[in-house]
């Protein structure tokens, strides 16, 4: 193996500009005029850069900030993004202890409060940056009224009981949705 390929990666991940938010590495300056969200992806998915994260961090721009409930939090970065954004109480959870490990380091860096939790809790909104199926199996399950999902390419739509599309973004071939529970 090459000398330094541990930290190779590092150079590939550079800071993202996404309406008033910066999301970017610890070894990079944010802009002055930007509400910083430092995510140091460590083991865990999930950076910032890609379209899913980027839609979804559109959406969370353009909501009203209430209690959030981050399914499949990665990193984190979208849980400390909401922080930052005002949402409150912000609850992370993920099925792999490394992401879990990973999001309680980025909310601490951030100085901002994320519950990281294994189970499922009450919230008015939920963000799902994960696979159709994921989706589409964790809807019924939530105990949220809307969720802002990605995660799926344009042409897939989830496709659950009761759930209604409010709003669709398009970028780079890639979907967010955002949902409404309407019975």
């Amino acid at each position: 193996m090459a000398e330094g390929w541990e930290d190779g990666w590092r150079a590939f991940h550079h800071g993202v500009r996404v309406g008033r938010c910066w999301v970017g590495p610890p070894w990079e300056e944010p802009p002055a005029d930007a509400l910083a969200v430092v995510i140091d992806p460590g083991r865990a998915f999930g950076t910032g850069a890609h379209a899913t994260t980027r839609l979804c961090l559109e959406l969370l721009q353009e909501v009203e900030p209430t209690s959030l409930l981050d399914v499949g939090c990665g990193s984190g970065v979208l849980s400390v993004a909401a922080a930052r954004l005002g949402f409150a109480p912000v609850t992370a959870v993920d099925v792999d202890e490394v992401a879990l490990e990973t999001t309680r380091a980025n909310a601490a860096a951030n100085g901002v409060a994320v519950d990281v939790a294994e189970e499922l809790r009450p919230a008015r909104l939920a963000v799902m940056n994960i696979a159709l199926d994921v989706v589409e199996g964790m809807l019924p399950q939530l105990p949220v009224d809307r969720a802002i999902t990605s995660g799926y390419l344009d042409r897939d739509e989830p496709r659950v009981e009761g759930w209604q599309r409010v709003e669709r973004r398009l970028r780079d071939g890639w979907a967010v949705d955002l949902l409404e529970f309407r019975p």
